[in-house]
């Protein structure tokens, strides 16, 4: 989760903490307010409050290259040709809200596209597994069986 942390953490205020190893430095981030769309009578006509945020991903210092391929793959669909990932908040009438919205889901965003995927092991099934598939192939095909009718009568 994207928090804001005091001088008093240690860490570094500017950054966007997305997991224990790797935090976004603030001035890397590109932030716009613009005019929200949709209802809202008069305050919606004349405030800036929704927020859009910019990383780019191909050119921040923040990123391993191994990290930087991994975002590259996963949010490949969401990266402009530039290498920008873009998110948008407009949720609430709070410029400050929909900033913190932003980051938030731009840091949970980057967080999930890093999860390396455990491999999958191949099993085999057990031999009491076997025999019940067997077993059921077994009285499925004589119920079936009796359900015909016998050509002999």
């Amino acid at each position: 989760m994207a928090t804001r942390s005091s001088a008093a953490d240690g860490e570094d205020e500017r950054a966007l903490r997305v997991n224990d190893r790797l935090a976004i430095p603030r001035a890397e981030l590109g932030v716009r307010a613009t005019r929200a769309s949709g209802a809202g009578g008069q305050h919606v006509n004349k405030t800036s409050t929704r927020v859009e945020i910019t990383w780019n991903v191909t050119a921040s210092q923040a990123l391993s290259d191994e990290d930087r391929a991994r975002l590259v793959t996963r949010l490949g669909s969401r990266l402009s040709d530039d290498g920008e990932l873009r998110v948008v908040a407009s949720d609430t009438r709070s410029q400050l809200q929909n900033r913190d919205l932003a980051e938030t889901r731009l840091a949970d965003m980057v967080r999930r596209a890093l999860v390396i995927p455990r491999v999958r092991r191949m099993t085999r099934p057990s031999r009491a597994a076997k025999q019940a598939r067997l077993d059921d192939k077994r009285k499925l095909s004589e119920k079936k069986r009796v359900r015909r009718s016998n050509a002999d009568d």
